[in-house]
């Protein structure tokens, strides 16, 4: 491995900061200190990087290529430092200067590239790729702003430009020589060659595409793969005809188009302008990663018919299923094949994940929208719709209802999920129980047609962030009991399990866990201004504030629970800080006004002196992977609340597992794989089960309103939310919550998310909860066999499968010279 001495890292920081900001290092502000430190680390990661390309290159081995809108890195260089085994080196080097690491790190912007779980999985499976030695290109796009940054402003959220790019990102490198076009709009003229019929877009708009690399460092390997991220450039920057002449808005419209499709993660689509952006976006980066990988695979093979034993796409979700057609029309206009042979190498080369039975995830586009911007690639979808709706035809003759649900082009709709399963050689959910719903309910036609493409891969996590990195204390602990295998074997932190037993280990664990929970506490102060006592219990629900996830389920008990103690305030109660922390899609009305009914109540709340401290109300602001990593370390309680059968499996229920985390959760997602691993006596389960909510469901759902009039308790919470308890000065401010539960007009259609249904079965395993910390051996040993039994969960395991089901890569050794 290539490292570097203290005296060498010291000399290429002070020279780092002379060289870019022309000051000594006792002037240089911790941005530049920063900078400097990340330009040094890169040195070294550059070398390593040279090493595995020209490995790769020689081997001529088989590539993944990771097609993703989305990538939720964090911070590198922690991570970077601690792959390349230089973290006590640099530390010390540091500290000679001067300065601390930690506050260094601090310095680094999160890489705005994503936002939710999907990007964050696809983050873990770089870091798991690179980690076992596996070949592997991470493919998106370079927002320059990314979804946005979140301000909570009198409690509502606001959203403004994240600009992670304002001082530059020392770990990115710019590949001009890559650019590549990618054409919008315009027409398709077919012209015949004399042979057969040519296609040809004209009169279209287009833009070049320019990649950046970042280094996706292995851990202690040498292996450095690649996150390629493309930005956009105008082909003609500038018209200064059109400028001469008046026309302004003409002499920069080929610099709005570049600069538009950049600009924002998830632009608003609730307008047309919205979804379009969106769909030119989606096209833009898996045109460009197709069009170099392409050319990559010529450089070396002089064969097309042998892509499929050199690369695989895999699309992450439906964000990237325009890549089929792309790499069909790749295929058929630019290397001149039939159909039939393109085909064939398409379907050999595409798999398919899916993320999500949500509909907003399974991307549908209007037929206008589509064929007016992608011509070329409509023609082609048509086509693949065509011939496939004649193989429906044969296997279900005069069958209607299958071609109705079956069809890739339907009701004026391209349904994106539907080319995804008809193209990919493979059908993956992301934790066995969502698996069994796509396969049973939501896909069920396609899997009875084709169930040899369908698979499940339980999600997992990088350990290497989640412990070594975001919880320090507890990794120096777990190696000092059990040695470093873990790290990159977790499975072997199964040994720890009997320190559970040890009652000496469990007060070490738990003084571990109380530092924790005193650095979380310091974070809220700085930046909430609420005092929270590190001894009550973190009561943890951090994700995409999305209604399924049923945050508005954990608030509604908070006010219930806050209404108990205001009728009995001499109340035994185990002291209990609620945490959120969530993002809100721009346009998502019902969720934005749950940001603020969470911090309505936490004001109410977290200002009533009456009752003592024994409850707080904590919303941490824009919630990303440097603040999760302190969130995940001091949490006692992961709340994995979602309505069973709509989580697909979760992410954030490893990360609280692997720290010590008690799961308060349904049978939904990887819940039920973790209730597996760890033991219900482990964990706190209740609701609903997937099969009743989907029976429920199935039968037109059930009536709230019956809950609301024979359940006071039920009915005072939610008579609070519309009679200005939380909000004095507008009554009226929640009555759209109040009705998406109740919904009098239409109870059937109201609260689909159970939600009341569910209400007394969370608040009795709440009651659980207390119950057992009340009990400190029992939950130190719970805790302890939580982090003992997150084996399975790491992304390593995740990505072994996808190689051996999937992918088929092969290992690769980086020796450097």
């Amino acid at each position: 491995m290539q490292t570097f001495d203290k005296e060498a890292i010291k000399k290429s920081i002070i020279d780092n900061v002379k060289n870019q900001f022309r000051k000594t290092i006792d002037e240089a502000t911790p941005q530049q200190v920063y900078q400097a430190v990340a330009y040094a680390v890169k040195d070294v990661i550059i070398d390593n990087w040279i090493a595995t390309q020209k490995t790769f290159d020689d081997l001529k081995v088989k590539k993944v290529y990771y097609l993703s809108m989305e990538f939720l890195m964090g911070r590198a260089l922690g991570n970077n430092i601690i792959n390349l085994g230089e973290q006590k080196e640099i530390r010390e080097a540091l500290e000679e200067l001067g300065f601390d690491l930690n506050a260094i790190e601090d310095q680094e912007p999160d890489p705005a590239l994503g936002n939710g779980g999907l990007g964050r999985l696809a983050a873990c499976f770089l870091d798991s790729l690179a980690t076992l030695g596996y070949p592997a290109y991470g493919c998106g796009i370079r927002y320059h702003y990314g979804m946005f940054k979140q301000k909570i402003e009198n409690g509502y959220q606001i959203e403004v430009p994240d600009e992670w790019l304002k001082n530059g990102y020392p770990f990115e490198i710019r590949r001009a020589e890559y650019a590549t076009e990618v054409k919008f709009g315009g027409y398709v003229k077919t012209v015949w060659n004399g042979q057969r019929n040519v296609f040809v877009q004209e009169g279209y708009q287009s833009v070049l595409a320019v990649p950046y690399d970042m280094p996706i460092v292995g851990y202690g390997n040498n292996v450095v793969n690649t996150l390629r991220i493309w930005d956009a450039q105008p082909i003609n920057t500038f018209s200064l005809t059109a400028f001469d002449k008046g026309d302004y808005q003409k002499a920069v419209e080929q610099e709005n188009l570049a600069k538009n499709l950049v600009e924002v993660l998830y632009p608003n689509d609730n307008h047309y302008a919205g979804k379009e952006l969106r769909l030119k976006q989606q096209y833009f980066f898996n045109s460009a990663s197709l069009q170099v990988a392409i050319k990559k695979f010529k450089e070396q093979n002089e064969d097309i018919h042998m892509l499929p034993e050199k690369v695989v796409f895999q699309m992450n979700d439906t964000h990237p299923t325009v890549s089929v057609a792309e790499l069909m029309r790749i295929l058929l206009d630019e290397e001149h094949l039939e159909w039939e042979d393109a085909w064939d190498i398409t379907t050999r080369c595409c798999a398919y994940t899916n993320h999500t039975i949500m509909a907003e995830a399974l991307e549908k586009w209007p037929i206008e929208l589509f064929s007016r911007l992608l011509p070329r690639i409509y023609q082609i979808v048509e086509e693949i719709n065509r011939r496939f709706l004649l193989e429906v035809g044969q296997k279900y003759p005069n069958n209607y209802e299958k071609v109705k649900k079956m069809a890739i082009i339907f009701d004026g709709q391209v349904k994106m999920a539907h080319l995804a399963i008809v193209a990919g050689f493979s059908v993956n959910g992301v934790a066995r129980l969502h698996t069994e719903i796509l396969k049973k309910q939501e896909l069920r036609d396609f899997y009875e047609m084709m169930p040899e493409k369908f698979n499940n891969k339980t999600n997992g996590i990088t350990q290497r962030r989640f412990l070594l990195h975001g919880n320090p204390l507890l990794a120096q602990w777990v190696t000092d009991k059990i040695g470093n295998e873990w790290i990159t074997d977790l499975p072997h932190i199964s040994k720890l399990a009997i320190y559970a037993e040890d009652e000496k280990c469990r007060q070490e664990f738990m003084n571990i866990k109380y530092q924790n929970k005193l650095r979380l506490a310091k974070y809220i102060k700085e930046h909430n201004g609420i005092d929270v006592d590190p001894r009550s219990i973190f009561d943890v629900q951090v994700k995409r504030l999305h209604e399924y996830k049923r945050q508005l389920l954990n608030i509604l008990h908070v006010m219930y629970l806050y209404n108990q103690l205001k009728d009995n305030p001499g109340i035994d109660m185990v002291p209990r800080t609620f945490i959120f922390g969530a993002k809100a899609a721009a346009g998502y009305q019902i969720a934005k006004k749950t940001i603020k009914l969470i911090n309505s109540v936490a004001d109410v709340i977290n200002n009533d002196k009456s009752i003592n401290g024994k409850i707080k109300v904590v919303f941490i602001e824009d919630y990303k992977v440097s603040n999760a990593e302190i969130i995940f370390a001091a949490a006692d309680v992961s709340e994995q609340i979602s309505t069973a059968s709509k989580e697909a499996s979760g992410t954030g229920n490893m990360k609280f597992m692997l720290n010590g985390a008690l799961t308060l959760g349904t049978m939904d997602g990887a819940n039920v794989e973790i209730v597996e691993e760890v033991g219900e006596d482990n964990a706190f389960i209740f609701g609903l089960t997937s099969d009743e909510v989907i029976n429920f469901e199935n039968n037109g759902g059930y009536n709230p309103v019956e809950i609301f009039n024979t359940d006071q308790e039920i009915r005072r919470v939610l008579m609070q939310l519309i009679n200005g308890y939380y909000a004095p000065q507008d009554p009226e401010l929640f009555r759209d919550i109040y009705n998406s539960l109740l919904n009098t007009k239409n109870s059937a259609k109201a609260d689909t998310y159970f939600i009341l249904k569910d209400f007394h079965s969370y608040a009795d395993a709440q009651q659980r909860v207390e119950a057992a910390y009340r009990d400190e051996t029992k939950w130190a040993k719970a805790a302890m066999m939580n982090v003992a039994c997150s084996g399975k969960f790491s992304s390593d395991r995740t990505i072994e499968e996808y190689v051996r089901d999937i992918w088929h890569l092969k290992k690769v050794k980086v020796e450097l010279d």
